[in-house]
């Protein structure tokens, strides 16, 4: 089961595929999509579109996982960062694949085992879960990574699969 996890951004949007194979997570493909600021506004969410939508035909994942929005300090970025979630959401939509949304506690708790785990925790917890050479950079793309995990755990639960989630 092939898991791509997206972590939305208008100036970076993380992404990552995660193979689940048994017990073993595999990372097949990450990076970021990254959009200049000095581009008018339509003209980045369409290029994350088509590159995200290139992405999904050429790696044909099963199931596309994304955070929900969670703001607790800067609001203004919320903005934004929710203009590309709806573009993630679009994508999704367009390839038929399956959406798992997830909460960052969700998230957390799957890949490191603490809800509240900091972001050097995450990026731990990700290179070693999937065996990275090094950190996965910048954090958004070690954060669509930890998105993948969670989401291949939640496809791979007896919840899941008995259509109880």
């Amino acid at each position: 089961m092939l898991a791509l996890g997206i972590d939305p951004g208008t100036a970076i949007c993380g992404y990552g595929f995660v193979e689940y194979q048994g017990s073993r997570l595999i990372a097949r493909e990450y990076g970021a999509i990254t959009t200049s600021p000095k581009a008018r506004m339509q003209d980045r969410l369409a290029h994350i579109y088509d590159s995200l939508d290139e992405l999904i035909k050429k790696y044909k994942p099963d199931v596309m996982g994304v955070e929900q929005l969670f703001f607790n300090r800067n609001v203004t970025t919320a903005i934004p960062v929710g203009q590309a979630r709806g573009i993630v959401l679009l994508t999704a939509a367009k390839n038929n694949l399956r959406l798992i949304e997830q909460t960052p506690l969700q998230v957390k708790q799957a890949v490191t085992g603490y809800g509240k785990a900091d972001k050097k925790q995450v990026i731990y917890m990700v290179t070693k879960l999937l065996n990275l050479p090094k950190p996965p950079s910048p954090d958004d793309v070690a954060d669509a990574l930890a998105v993948a995990i969670c989401t291949s755990y939640i496809m791979d639960s007896p919840a899941y699969r008995n259509g109880l989630l």
